[in-house]
């Protein structure tokens, strides 16, 4: 699967991996490391993290993961709002990059907007982007608006992270298609859903079964079937990671792209873009 193009140049991976919840707690740390190392070895190259993802400690699980092997990985990780200032952001930063062993990040993310004015924020992104602590910067749960607010900085926005899956799709309304104008990538977050609800949906499990696919590789490949969207599902069980990885080779049918639409339909008109 080829990567999709950057504003700033470069590429990012369309299928990767998430690490929510992994770091919490040190009885898990081996089976979290070898699922991401599992998951390079099956060509899932991005690597998305976050400060907030067990306090630093996922950073950590990240370091262990990548060890030797850096230059195989896009690295992503995000900043909490409240480290999004002027002076606040590179130290942020450097914590990040000290806890994941690495001296640049491949893309830096606000995780979601705080009180932190967006143009100082990305004022801070950039410089340090001159600084050479990051290649990219980007968002995560802004809407139009807000992206709208960041006038000319969007230029140099490589991306925005959302909610999006079948049972979430608010974002095909408006949020992807201005993305898509402005050649900026959109990265999915919980494609799978959460708690299990969207796998066990009737029609998805349907439609998974006829194509001889599990449902979670069915939900993310209706996520890489949307123009521009990159998918960072979560996996820890060896088994799951395979299925995800095997995912990338699914291109959705018609057929059952209208099945999925009539159970789960598309969005109609605008609503506030959902979170977790």
């Amino acid at each position: 699967m080829t990567g999709l193009r950057l504003p700033g140049g470069g590429e990012i991976p369309r299928l990767g991996m998430g690490t929510w919840r992994m770091g919490e707690r040190a009885r898990d740390r081996a089976a979290e490391v070898a699922a991401l190392r599992l998951g390079l070895d099956l060509g899932l190259g991005l690597i998305d993290t976050a400060e907030m993802y067990g306090e630093g400690g996922a950073e950590e699980v990240v370091a262990e993961a990548i060890r030797g092997r850096r230059e195989s990985v896009f690295l992503v990780s995000k900043a909490y709002p409240h480290n999004a200032s002027r002076r606040g952001l590179p130290q942020a930063c450097a914590r990040s990059l000290r806890r994941l062993g690495v001296e640049c990040l491949d893309l830096y993310l606000l995780h979601w907007r705080g009180s932190v004015p967006l143009a100082e924020t990305a004022e801070a992104m950039e410089r340090l982007r001159e600084a050479g602590m990051i290649r990219h910067w980007g968002v995560s749960n802004l809407d139009v608006a807000d992206l709208e607010e960041l006038g000319p900085a969007l230029a140099h926005c490589a991306t925005d992270q959302v909610l999006l899956n079948l049972a979430h799709r608010g974002a095909e309304y408006d949020l992807l298609p201005f993305c898509a104008a402005r050649g900026m990538p959109v990265m999915a977050y919980s494609p799978l859903g959460q708690g299990g609800a969207l796998l066990r949906h009737p029609a998805l499990k349907a439609v998974a079964a006829a194509r001889g696919a599990t449902p979670g590789q069915m939900a993310i490949a209706w996520t890489l079937s949307r123009p521009g969207v990159v998918s960072i599902p979560k996996a820890v069980d060896p088994g799951h990671v395979r299925q995800n990885a095997a995912a990338a080779e699914i291109i959705l049918s018609p057929e059952e792209l209208a099945a999925l639409d009539a159970a789960f339909p598309p969005p109609r008109r605008k609503r506030p873009l959902a979170m977790l």
